[in-house]
């Protein structure tokens, strides 16, 4: 399996906001032509799927606004960076789109993350002392999110900022 690299996976997330002028979750799928419908899953919060070769996102249907848009964004992340493997994979409400799971979960959150946090908007919060979790808070995000995003800047920019610690599957129970 082909992995993508860290700067690859931002690169792809910049590229749809130059193209599409929106960090907007539910206007990205509707322009990307990926239908998105809600389901009473039980534990896990969404899927990415290709059925007939439309694309589909189901989100379950009980999550908060905030979550959902951010799991939207993840889901996204696996069209544009693992369309290929969706569709040798059955649909399975026991798994969050699971082939080598770390690796392409960690993608597809650097991809919710890359268009989540806008840059300027994340630095300002940094340069004012905001830890993770309250940057999180004041960017309606989640802090395991802003932990990768820093860290990406780092990387990509050679900030000496220090890296939360954080999760890398964070939208799998």
């Amino acid at each position: 399996m082909q992995v993508n690299s860290p700067d690859a996976v931002t690169r792809k997330a910049a590229s749809l906001i130059r193209r599409y002028h929106t960090r907007n979750p539910w206007k990205l799928a509707d322009e990307l032509n990926i239908t998105v419908q809600e389901h009473p899953f039980k534990r896990q919060k969404g899927v990415y799927t290709i059925i007939k070769r439309n694309r589909y996102i189901f989100l379950k249907e009980d999550l908060d606004p905030v979550t959902k848009g951010l799991v939207l964004l993840h889901e996204i992340g696996h069209d544009q960076l693992h369309r290929r493997y969706a569709s040798q994979k059955p649909f399975s409400e026991l798994q969050l789109f699971s082939l080598n799971s770390d690796r392409l979960e960690y993608e597809a959150n650097l991809f919710a993350a890359q268009l989540s946090l806008p840059e300027d908007e994340l630095l300002e919060y940094v340069y004012r002392g905001y830890d993770d979790v309250q940057i999180a808070r004041a960017m309606h995000s989640d802090s395991n999110l802003v932990a990768m995003r820093v860290a990406a800047l780092c990387r990509q920019k050679d900030y000496a900022f220090r890296i939360p610690e954080h999760k890398t599957n964070v939208f799998k129970d």
